[in-house]
């Protein structure tokens, strides 16, 4: 394998584990980042003369371990560095010489980015970046903020981390719940930048929704009675079951409703649908079982043959009353719109307040097929233009080409 490949394809599989398992043992996250990047520097520079080590995951591992031992040196910090750096050459050497996987430390370090302390509007993009390996210029398009804006606030919950002895230990059973939502949230969003890239061309993302549905899943297992986590399980599996359907033969995007559901996953669905019978025994509703129930009906078509709008568009209004987001604002106008007409969808696309959607592709998306649904050209073609200019997915932007050329 080209030893260039074999780095880029170790950073994009490993990079989460390998920040997560450095951070919890060194209690810096941003030193264990200064690390491991030197670690892939110099992997880029040693191993297209000696060759792709057996275990590359180790050897970055070794090479990082490295650079915070001699960090240490330098700066001659902490009183403990020695033993805990000793410890941790120990391991990372028993790992590089043995069939043994590093343990996956992500978890922890998502319960530990959660922290009371740190500003929850920082905590699920801290989470991203540093746990789940995501470009922090992919964050700040994400949560509609400039790139160094965003880069600012993960420097600061950096600090916050590294300054205030914020504690590297997985939190107290009690804790638990109370970080659980930041946890969710983060996972969730990781999954969305991974399904967001329906041609599957994006390196960064490559990869993410799997390993968003694996952590959901071993959040499962650390957190069983916990309804918002099954919701959040059946939610991706509700989703990810359909993924083999989002493109054609050619590539080109597929809208839900023109999917072929012979493609989707019975396998999946029905492992979504244990998850959310499972939840809802809790008797403990949450934003995430509304919305994987949601996803539920859509899912029951491969079934029934039918869409029941109505029911979406009443779990739609639970949804928006729990948990109040744009997404779920415009989700419920297009559940209207198929339910009442598309004049009532458009309705409700309009009460949400104009600052707050001037971004939001899907917003846009949906304000130009119910303007050509109601015969108004002009809007819709606007509307158009502004989806095509926002969206990032050639697919997508190519599907919105096709519609707009529809207009009369």
């Amino acid at each position: 394998m080209n030893a260039y490949h074999a780095v880029e394809r170790t950073a994009r599989d490993s990079y989460g584990r390998l920040i997560a398992y450095l951070a919890v043992r060194w209690r810096d996250l941003s030193a264990a980042e200064d690390a491991l990047a030197d670690a892939f520097l110099a992997a880029l520079e040693t191993w297209p003369r000696i060759g792709v080590p057996d275990k590359p995951e180790a050897w970055l591992l070794t090479a990082a371990r490295r650079r915070l031992i001699d960090g240490a040196r330098r700066a001659r910090v902490r009183a403990n560095a020695a033993p805990m750096l000793l410890a941790m050459a120990k391991e990372a050497q028993q790992l590089a010489s043995s069939g043994i996987e590093f343990p996956d430390e992500r978890l922890k370090m998502l319960f530990i980015c959660a922290h009371p302390d740190i500003d929850p509007l920082v905590r699920t993009p801290l989470m991203l970046q540093s746990v789940l390996g995501i470009d922090a210029a992919r964050i700040a398009s994400a949560f509609v903020v400039k790139p160094s804006t965003m880069g600012q606030r993960l420097s600061r919950a950096k600090a916050k981390l590294r300054n205030e002895q914020i504690s590297f230990d997985l939190p107290d059973a009690g804790e638990l719940p109370q970080r659980l939502d930041s946890v969710l949230e983060a996972i969730y969003a990781a999954y969305g930048s991974g399904w967001e890239d329906v041609a599957g061309v994006d390196p960064r993302r490559k990869g993410l929704a799997e390993e968003a549905i694996y952590l959901g899943r071993l959040l499962v297992q650390f957190m069983p009675s916990e309804p918002e986590v099954l919701g959040l399980v059946a939610l991706m599996l509700h989703c990810e079951a359909r993924r083999d359907a989002r493109r054609n033969k050619s590539g080109s995007y597929v809208p839900l409703l023109e999917q072929d559901m012979s493609l989707w996953s019975r396998t999946m669905i029905e492992e979504a649908e244990r998850c959310l019978s499972k939840a809802a025994q809790a008797g403990r509703i949450g934003r995430f079982q509304l919305e994987a129930a949601i996803q539920s009906v859509h899912s029951q078509r491969a079934w029934t043959g039918s869409t029941e709008w109505q029911e979406i568009a009443l779990l739609y209004e639970g949804l928006v009353r729990l948990a109040p987001t744009i997404g779920a604002s415009v989700g419920r106008a297009a559940a209207f719109a198929e339910s009442f007409g598309a004049g009532k969808g458009l309705e409700l696309l309009e009460s949400i307040p104009a600052e707050a959607v001037k971004e939001y592709q899907p917003y846009w998306a949906l304000s130009a097929h119910l303007f050509k649904r109601l015969h108004k050209s002009e809007e819709a073609r606007a509307a158009y233009s502004r989806a095509i200019g926002l969206c990032t997915d050639p697919s997508i932007r190519e599907f919105l080409k096709h519609q707009a050329c529809q207009v009369q």
